[in-house]
Formats: C-alpha cells, structure tokens, sequence
C-alpha cells in the first residue's frame, strides 16, 4: 500500500521534526501526527505484544527509567521504534479511510523505518531531518518540552546527578551514533541538515520545497 497524501518526516534528535510537522499542518491546512502520536493507542495495549511501547506506561518508579546502562536504553528505544511502527501504520490506515482525512495532506513525524518507507510512500514524501550527533546528545535538555524537564529534574534528583547524568548521555550517543546519522544520510531520501541560519521559517520554506508542496 502506497500512501499517497502522506508526507513523512524522519532523522536524529534536535534536527526540528516536530516543529516541522505542525508548520506544514498549519500552512497547509492538513493534519499533523506529531511526535508519538501513537501514544493515542497505549492504554489499550497488550504489554504482552508491545512489551517495548507499554513499558513507561507500566512503569512504578521513573527513576528506574534514567538508570538503565546505555546498552539497554539503546535497546530498549530500538525495540520500541519495531513497535511504533506497527501502531503508525494502523493509525494512518484508519485514518485514510475517514472521509475527513481523505483529501487532506497528512504530515508525520515517524518512526517507521527507512526500509518500510522506501515501500509504502513516494520517494519526495519522505525527508530525512539531521542535526550533528554531537549536538543532539549535548543539546537534548536544552528543549522546553516537558519530557525533556521531567526527565532532567529525576536526574538532578539522584544522589549523584553527574554521575547519572553522563550514564543517561552515553545512551543519548549510542542512539545518536555516526553510524545511525550516515545511515539515514545515505537512506535515498532527501536530506536536510539543521541549519541555525535558516530559522525556522527558512527551514520551513526548504522542507515544503523539498515535498514539492
């Protein structure tokens, strides 16, 4: 299946996916699925089957989550990106079926893999966002966003926040690893790099010229 008004935006941490992904949704008059959209779907999942996704729902104490070795955080968001997938392509599928949706533009910031998306979506409905790795790991608690703070404020509050804090950034460079990066620079789909220059509405205008919108 070919998804054809879907427009897909994918890449590394702090490359502006997300602020990307609304901006196109305003301008356009379409509908945004913005970063893990999917979550619309948790409450009813079988941890059984999506053990990877329900494991912050079902999680007792959050300190738990920042002090897992970096092999596991890395593990633990690979698993969770197979599983996302699943539950993006469900969505999009039922939303394509509502006459709402139908002839509007659907942007989304995806974690759907690069070998799926070379199936399912037209090559110029696909961009690949990237900022440096070194960046994406030194400025991922510089975001406003409240996962970020909430996240920061339990690494701040372990009896060695330093410590903690240098374990959780290990993990953030393993994800963020040059391999992922040339991995997706090299993925066949268009590429933009995070351009400070640009701001945020250059960067808008080079993403819409890029989907030929």
């Amino acid at each position: 299946m070919i998804f054809e008004n879907v427009y897909f935006i994918t890449g590394t941490a702090y490359a502006g996916k997300s602020t990307m992904v609304k901006l196109l949704a305003e301008k356009y008059n379409g509908i945004a699925c913005e970063e893990n959209y999917h979550d619309v779907l948790l409450p009813e999942l079988d941890a059984k089957e999506f053990p990877y996704v329900t494991y912050t729902r079902d999680l007792q104490d959050w300190h738990e989550f920042i002090r897992r070795s970096p092999e596991e955080y890395l593990a633990w968001i690979n698993g969770a990106a197979k599983e996302c997938e699943i539950l993006e392509l469900r969505i999009l599928e039922d939303m394509l079926k509502k006459e709402d949706s139908q002839d509007k533009m659907i942007f989304v910031d995806t974690n759907i893999s690069i070998e799926t998306l070379h199936k399912i979506a037209k090559h110029d409905h696909v961009l690949i966002m990237l900022s440096d790795p070194d960046i994406s790991v030194r400025r991922f608690f510089e975001r406003p966003d409240k996962e970020k703070q909430f996240l920061y404020q339990l690494i701040m509050e372990e009896l060695d926040p330093e410590a903690a804090l240098q374990n959780y950034r290990k993990g953030l460079e393993l994800i963020n690893s040059q391999e992922n990066y040339n991995r997706l620079l090299n993925s066949g789909f268009n590429v933009i790099l995070r351009d400070e220059k640009l701001g945020v509405q250059g960067t808008l205008e080079l993403v819409s010229k890029k989907f030929g919108l």
